[in-house]
């Protein structure tokens, strides 16, 4: 087994161990673009965990952003990473800003967080998830470039539901991602969101974030017929498991503190099973 074959196989198990939902829209992918998912999720789940693990600094994140210039010119650090990594990119041509712009994201977690508007907020998404979703397609492929604003606006929407449903845990880390605007138009204060406070302002101001999201599912909509054929029963399987996120949300009546909202592991796999009846 030559490196680039070890390294795929380090991504697969990162991918298959932690990828709840993305994981299940990859075994729909013939083997190569399945692969290629795996190699591109491990790097944005280390870049994740940069600023997420206790302890996590900005030297550590400038490392990794060291490492990446390197490994798209060829040249590996010790990471297991990295020659699949840079396979799966110069296999699938995908724009290398992608993942700076993510490195920048992340780095920006280091510090608390806090959005006075719904643009900054928007910018910090693109960061973190649009540009997944912008990789992403180029795995799936397209022909047309108006592609790319749609896949755009779907990890826009992807991010907006993990931020819905993760307010409790995120605040207690010094992380308010629902903009300033928002809780004051709603009459919602930072100290509710870390009481867990589930009265009828925070159920007011969740309807709307949850609009808002549901807004950017169906703007990106018409991504599922602009990706190759063989690709889209996965990217129907990737929008219905987060569309239901965001729906089983609304169903709790946008209690978000009792219980991490969820969908089963039985669940995901029905939806796959469906995806494949498509």
């Amino acid at each position: 087994m030559n490196a680039i074959e070890r390294s795929y196989r380090y991504c697969r198990r990162v991918a298959r161990t932690r990828a709840r939902n993305f994981y299940y829209s990859f075994l729909l992918l013939p083997a190569p673009q399945r692969s290629a998912m795996c190699a591109i999720y491990a790097f944005m789940r280390y870049c994740d965990d940069l600023s997420d693990e206790p302890g996590a600094n900005r030297a550590a994140i400038d490392g990794w952003r060291a490492d990446l210039d390197a490994a798209l010119e060829g040249r590996f650090s010790g990471h297991p990473v990295w020659p699949a990594f840079h396979d799966a990119v110069r296999r699938y041509a995908i724009p290398p800003s992608y993942f700076h712009e993510m490195i920048e994201g992340v780095a920006s977690d280091l510090e608390p967080r806090r959005f006075e508007t719904f643009g900054q907020l928007y910018r910090y998404c693109y960061q973190v998830a649009s540009v997944v979703g912008l990789t992403v397609v180029h795995i799936f492929g397209f022909d047309s470039p108006g592609a790319l604003p749609l896949a755009e606006k779907c990890g826009i929407a992807f991010q907006l539901t993990n931020i819905l449903r993760d307010i409790r845990e995120d605040a207690e880390r010094g992380r308010i991602y629902l903009p300033a605007e928002d809780l004051e138009r709603f009459g919602v204060g930072e100290d509710d969101l870390k009481a867990g406070a589930c009265g009828e302002a925070f159920v007011e101001l969740m309807r709307f974030e949850c609009e808002r999201a549901r807004a950017y599912y169906e703007e990106s909509r018409p991504l599922l017929g602009m990706v190759h054929r063989r690709s889209r029963r996965s990217l129907w399987a990737l929008v219905e498991i987060y569309s239901r996120v965001l729906q089983r949300i609304e169903l709790k009546n946008y209690d978000v503190f009792s219980e991490r909202v969820r969908l089963s592991a039985a669940e995901k796999s029905w939806i796959v099973l469906r995806a494949l009846a498509r």
